[in-house]
């Protein structure tokens, strides 16, 4: 419990100034162009690296010590922060730095996340890594709840220069904990000499999951149900300054509606568990989910109650989350975990940007509303398959309890 609470603890200090800069350097980049190209621009180096590097990432984190993988991403981006930071302090502002940055910053996530999936069954006993990974998800709402607050507030009151010193101090912070007092044994595969190649050992993690009909069936239904999540996730902003008016203090109150959605959703799985049966408690979220995008798409006659289907909505994300990692650290062998975590990322990052590219431009025709009631009658149908399909409710089983080595 020490040392998961350790590498929680050092983990959430290293994000928490990550998010703020995270989110001062895109207010920063609105707020000095106003230019919408300008933030797509943005937006897609910040997620086009990590899908990128996934795969490869995957299998670092199955070659590799996995604690100095994520030292190193740590440090790889306090790195590149200090140099943006000394930049801008020397007057070089340019906005195209910030697109580098979003960029770097993107390549550390990709390193980090197949490797902090992985690492975790090193640390927890199986029969606790839903209660800790459902509060990892508390915390990280959390984060994401009180950042954008304190981002917006220290730019009033400071310049994004010494925004950037913060996010190197919590980088230091969280890579000298990691260091010095989480204790993790290197797991086994990285002892070995390696002697395959990089593309193999990927090829490798694909034909593992090829192999394993839960894992084929499992990642094909979260590729269509992320697709699906699309409009809901990306077009809600858009539905509500059309439907109720563009002010500012609405699309702030539907962000701070989902991000305590989603610290209750964290709280209420790490305490719960979720049913027996991990796949059942995944049904159960992504029928909520649908519930929830056919509401916001019929519901839309009074504010109030559109708030709080967007609860709802958050309430619902880790209740999917906890269960689906706790399903792959439990079922994959420890040698595969980064690789499929890696697999994982690519779909994560890459389906619902793909979801755009069908239901962004028809929402210029067709109304949002029509949008979330199609996506999400097809989520619950989706559903109805998944509680029907005897591979995925046999891979959901609880797994024999096993004494911590």
């Amino acid at each position: 419990m020490k040392n998961s609470i350790l590498f929680l603890g050092s983990q959430t200090i290293s994000l928490f100034g990550s998010s703020l800069v995270q989110y001062a350097m895109m207010w920063y980049v609105t707020l000095r162009t106003g230019s919408g190209s300008m933030m797509t621009i943005y937006i897609i180096c910040g997620f086009i690296p990590t899908f990128l590097l996934s795969p490869v990432a995957g299998v670092w984190a199955d070659r590799f010590n996995r604690k100095n993988l994520i030292m190193l991403s740590d440090g790889l981006v306090a790195t590149a922060t200090l140099i943006l930071a000394l930049f801008f302090l020397a007057g070089f502002d340019s906005i195209w730095l910030l697109f580098l940055m979003a960029s770097i910053r993107a390549l550390g996530t990709g390193i980090q996340t197949p490797a902090v999936g992985a690492i975790l069954p090193q640390i927890v006993p199986k029969d606790h890594l839903t209660k800790v990974n459902g509060a990892n998800g508390s915390i990280q709402a959390v984060i994401m709840f009180v950042s954008p607050i304190v981002s917006a507030a220290l730019l009033t009151m400071t310049s994004i220069d010494m925004i950037f010193f913060i996010d190197v101090i919590t980088a230091v912070i969280g890579i000298t904990t990691m260091f010095t007092l989480v204790k993790v044994s290197v797991h086994e595969k990285a002892l070995k000499k390696q002697t395959t190649s990089y593309f193999k050992d990927f090829k490798e993690g694909l034909r593992y999951v090829n192999n394993h009909s839960f894992l084929k069936i499992f990642f094909l239904y979260f590729a269509v149900f992320f697709v699906l999540m699309a409009p809901a996730a990306f077009l809600t902003p858009l539905q509500v300054s059309r439907t109720f008016g563009s002010d500012v203090w609405r699309l702030t109150a539907v962000e701070i509606a989902f991000s305590i959605g989603m610290m209750s959703g964290g709280g209420i799985i790490a305490s719960w568990g979720g049913f027996q049966n991990k796949i059942k408690t995944i049904i159960f979220s992504t029928a909520l989910m649908g519930i929830c995008t056919l509401a916001l798409g019929a519901l839309v006659f009074n504010f109030w109650v559109y708030l709080t289907f967007m609860a709802l909505f958050g309430v619902a994300m880790p209740i999917l989350n906890t269960p689906t990692t706790v399903l792959l650290q439990e079922k994959v062998e420890e040698d595969y975990l980064g690789r499929v975590f890696g697999v994982m990322g690519m779909i994560s990052t890459s389906m619902m940007p793909m979801g755009m590219l069908i239901f962004g431009p028809i929402a210029d025709f067709i109304r949002i509303e029509w949008l979330l009631l199609g996506t999400g009658a097809i989520m619950l149908i989706l559903v109805l398959r998944m509680g029907r399909n005897k591979v995925l409710i046999e891979a959901g089983k609880p797994v024999p309890q096993e004494s911590p080595s």
